[in-house]
């Protein structure tokens, strides 16, 4: 008897622990489908826009981004936006600071889709060269924004000569996933981040053709060919949708958290349309394949730049919704930027499509505005009526639908960021620079002004310092 009760209690004691044992694995709380995160702003813009005043403009040509003119127009500027915009009956505000425009003409800050300022920077040397990581055809996991030196002179020049508010900082086209770009203002600051455009989405760079053919080929590895290109573009893409499955049933269901891969944390922003595509392409046929590529993988293309022969294909480009960013006259220097014609922009502006003038250059920065007359002249020769009004849309409101920032900048309308240019005459004569450039309503550069010339840091004490000629 005492053996069975001594057993009984040893029973009793097991099943007791038994019943503890799963007492404590139920109370154990399920793993939280897709508790952990991928932090996808890891370096947030700080840029807090320079203290500016309200400002009235009158007299003036308006050209207000969008196709619309204005003449004896006014606008006003107050708190960092565009506040009003008219005729003359629009009146002066109690207290503005009041510019008689007359003969002068007011358009949105000029935006550039394609620079490389900071990455290449002036002085042009071997170790300020960081616009290329040339290691692997794939780098999507490289970002623009960590090579850009704040202190490039580009930057200021652009700005004084040029009109230029915002710019897209790009990786170069030596790979065919060049690295992520980001959209900066045209302001000074001591980092990256206190220039970067806030809101504005990233922007990955795509290269096609020549380039990466080239600079691979020449190390005996692939891609050597253009159909070597296409492949190592669409296994590269293949990963990446394996990558995004893999992180949304994760983030659905829970489980075993994914290895974090940064190159595929690029790719998968792509296909979930969170990062805009910047594809460099000349040739026709190339962009129509990569029009193909992007609709086999589920994402889109934003804008082809360069895109020299961007004409041939124009009503492809307006169906899909593509933006070519073009030269007005760059042509010929490789084969494959051989059969430009000077119509390109008019052409594709005719189709229907978006039509964007770019630089790619630090000198062409400077004077967009004589790249889209130049651009506009060819079209008037073939017959193809444009305004000045329109063109203008070619380098201000365009690009910012390019870039994703549209609906903040890239035209005169109330309740947009004041990046606003004075010009001292008709913006489309080569005889005409900036009179004076507002960005977010503060007066950022005044050709009557020395103090409103900015110089970077690098520069002080430097043959030159300043010079905006």
């Amino acid at each position: 008897m005492r053996h069975q009760g001594g057993y009984g209690r040893l029973a009793a004691a097991f099943a007791l622990a038994g019943l503890s044992s799963c007492a404590m694995v139920q109370e154990t709380p399920e793993p939280t489908p897709g508790s952990v995160k991928i932090n996808e702003d890891p370096y947030p813009s700080t840029y807090q826009r320079y203290p500016g005043a309200l400002t009235y403009i009158h007299g003036a040509t308006i050209l207000d981004g969008e196709g619309g003119r204005i003449d004896n127009g006014s606008i006003i500027l107050a708190d960092g936006k565009v506040q009003a915009v008219g005729g003359p009956e629009l009146a002066a505000p109690a207290g503005a600071f009041s510019i008689d425009a007359h003969a002068r003409f007011v358009t949105p800050g000029i935006i550039d889709v394609h620079s490389h300022l900071g990455d290449y920077p002036s002085p042009g040397v071997a170790s300020l060269s960081d616009g290329n990581e040339a290691t692997s055809p794939a780098r999507p996991e490289v970002w623009a924004e960590h090579s850009v030196w704040p202190q490039d002179p580009g930057f200021s020049r652009a700005l004084a000569n040029g009109g230029i508010t915002t710019l897209q900082i790009l990786p170069g086209s030596a790979n065919l996933f060049g690295g992520r770009s980001v959209v900066l203002k045209n302001v000074p600051a001591r980092t990256v981040q206190g220039m970067k455009f806030p809101g504005a989405p990233y922007g990955l760079k795509m290269a096609c053709g020549e380039n990466p053919k080239r600079v691979y080929g020449s190390k005996n590895q692939m891609p050597q060919t253009r159909m070597g290109n296409i492949a190592y573009v669409r296994q590269t893409w293949a990963r990446a949708q394996e990558y995004r499955r893999k992180w949304h049933k994760y983030e659905v269901a829970g489980g075993e958290i994914p290895v974090r891969d940064l190159a595929m944390d690029t790719l998968r922003g792509v296909l979930d349309g969170k990062i805009l595509v910047h594809n460099h392409c000349y040739r026709a046929d190339e962009m129509a394949i990569m029009i193909d590529v992007a609709k086999e993988f589920g994402y889109k293309i934003s804008t082809f730049h360069h895109a020299v022969e961007s004409y041939k294909i124009a009503d492809l480009l307006r169906e899909n919704g593509i933006c070519s960013a073009m030269w007005a006259d760059w042509y010929g220097f490789k084969m494959e930027s051989y059969d430009a014609i000077n119509e390109n922009i008019a052409f594709v502006h005719n189709a229907g499509a978006c039509a964007i003038v770019h630089s790619d250059d630090p000198n062409g920065i400077q004077r967009l505005n004589q790249e889209a007359a130049k651009a506009m002249a060819s079209g008037r020769r073939a017959g193809i009526d444009i305004s000045e009004a329109t063109a203008w849309t070619w380098l201000s409101s365009n690009p910012a639908k390019a870039l994703g920032i549209f609906d903040k900048t890239g035209s005169l309308k109330a309740g947009k960021m004041a990046d606003v240019v004075l010009w001292n005459g008709n913006p489309f004569s080569a005889y005409t620079r900036p009179d004076k450039v507002w960005i977010d309503g503060t007066l950022m550069y005044d050709a009557a002004n020395p103090r409103l010339r900015p110089v970077s840091d690098f520069e002080l004490g430097q043959p030159g310092e300043g010079d905006v000629k």
